[in-house]
């Protein structure tokens, strides 16, 4: 299919795929189990969960692989299993796509370089292992998601760049200030995002969690400000979350995201999909409102 930004230039929008984790525990994931693990022990349900996205309309899936990094996978005794996770991530997108893409993600660590919690060598050789695993097993971008540093995310961006070719996604994730605006917990905007990534080599830019569609159409527009020609790749919430019985729940229906999913087109997104609580649902509603 040739790279997402050169079909971005064509000026169709694409569809992406939508929750992992909320269809995992559909399945029977348990709180304390990793997700990833499951890319081994339970192959069959990863790949039914990548096929129905494949089925409601995405144009590219990602892969179970968040949570993939050896440092979150250390939590679990499973940092050594590193590259038999991410390869077996991507292997199960890849298979489920078809001719579709594949955009491997790739999680925070969970460590803070300014706090001294891990160096960025080791940062680096993090994203590097997983970055590499995952281009093995198949995938056609990185994309690099819910960042809230932007050393952790250059890092990241500089690992994938030096030790691989696949293209390169980032995305950070936006609270909604007093002030009005938005801002990552380090206190980063979509616009000095934008700036650094493009500056940093990061080939398609966006948001992904911590909003629903309406907030997404804001930083959009604020993305847009700074840069009118990098594609904005933007996977929202299914709305802001509401804790029922003390879990949380995403309030979005699937005809919600839908109708405000061509706004998002018109304010600049290129590439939409969903985040926490969308189910392939959401996709399909989403892929039918703005194609």
């Amino acid at each position: 299919m040739g790279k997402i930004s050169d079909m971005v230039k064509r000026n169709r929008v694409l569809i992406s795929d939508g929750a992992w984790g909320t269809s995992l525990q559909q399945k029977g994931l348990l709180a304390g189990e990793c997700p990833e693990e499951w890319n081994i022990s339970h192959r069959s349900d990863v790949l039914e969960i990548a096929r129905n996205y494949i089925y409601a309309g995405s144009d590219m899936i990602q892969t179970n692989s968040f949570g993939g990094s050896r440092f979150k996978l250390a939590h679990y005794g499973l940092d050594s299993k590193a590259e038999e996770i991410n390869r077996a991530a991507a292997e199960i997108s890849r298979e489920a796509a078809g001719d579709k893409l594949v955009i491997a993600s790739l999680g925070p660590t969970g460590k803070i370089l300014m706090m001294g919690d891990v160096s960025e060598e080791q940062l680096y050789e993090g994203f590097r292992e997983q970055a590499v695993a995952l281009e093995a097993g198949g995938a056609d971008a990185a994309c690099i998601e819910t960042m809230a540093a932007l050393d952790e995310a250059l890092c990241a961006v500089k690992a994938v760049q030096e030790n691989t070719n696949l293209e390169i996604i980032c995305t950070f994730t936006f609270d909604k200030t007093s002030a009005g605006d938005f801002r990552t917990m380090m206190g980063v905007s979509p616009s000095s995002m934008t700036t650094a990534l493009i500056e940093a080599g990061a080939e398609i830019i966006g948001s992904n969690c911590g909003n629903g569609m309406e907030q997404m159409i804001c930083i959009v527009k604020e993305i847009r400000n700074t840069s009118s020609d990098i594609p904005v790749l933007i996977h929202a919430n299914a709305g802001l979350p509401v804790v029922k019985d003390g879990n949380n729940t995403f309030p979005e229906t699937p005809e919600d995201m839908a109708g405000l999913a061509p706004k998002l087109a018109e304010v600049g997104a290129n590439i939409i999909g969903g985040c926490c609580g969308t189910t392939p649902a959401h996709i399909a509603a989403i892929a039918g409102a703005v194609q």
